[in-house]
């Protein structure tokens, strides 16, 4: 009888101990989301290709050519509006619309392959700069973003 005792409070409390690790990473899940992303691309960026200007910066109609680019290439990951992708960060994060437009373009034209970005450098220079210009123009969300879901307000 003591046998089988000890056997069953062995069974419980490893039970017990499990669904405290079940319930403790499900809290973590909600504090740090599955998809978090880091812009840490934007720090590797050269200074050279950093200081780099967008040459299409004063045309009137790179915006509206960049979000037919945008909606053609980025929309999938990063979300019709520049966030709230499936798998990419926001892209109306701080950190990205405060980049230079040389670092967004560098970024662009090298992709992030171990994060799931493709190599954009097979799009012609100019609708690269023109993609750099959409993204500027989308300006910072004022919906914080947690992941790749807007945070409750």
């Amino acid at each position: 009888m003591t046998r089988c005792s000890l056997a069953v409070g062995v069974c419980v409390a490893l039970m017990a101990g499990s669904l405290a690790l079940a319930q403790n990473q499900k809290v973590a899940e909600k504090v740090q989301p599955r998809h978090s992303h880091s812009y840490s691309e934007l720090t590797k960026v050269p200074e050279s290709a950093r200081a780099r200007q967008n040459p299409l910066q004063q045309d009137p109609e790179a915006v509206a050519a960049g979000k037919i680019l945008f909606e053609d290439h980025c929309q999938e990951c990063h979300g019709s509006s520049g966030q709230n992708g499936k798998h990419g960060p926001s892209l109306r994060a701080p950190e990205v619309q405060n980049a230079p437009p040389g670092a967004l373009f560098w970024v662009l034209s090298g992709g992030v392959i171990r994060k799931g970005m493709p190599v954009w450098s097979k799009l012609p220079e100019a609708q690269r700069w023109q993609l750099v210009r959409y993204l500027k123009s989308l300006g910072i969300d004022e919906v914080p973003v947690v992941g790749n879901a807007v945070a409750d307000r």
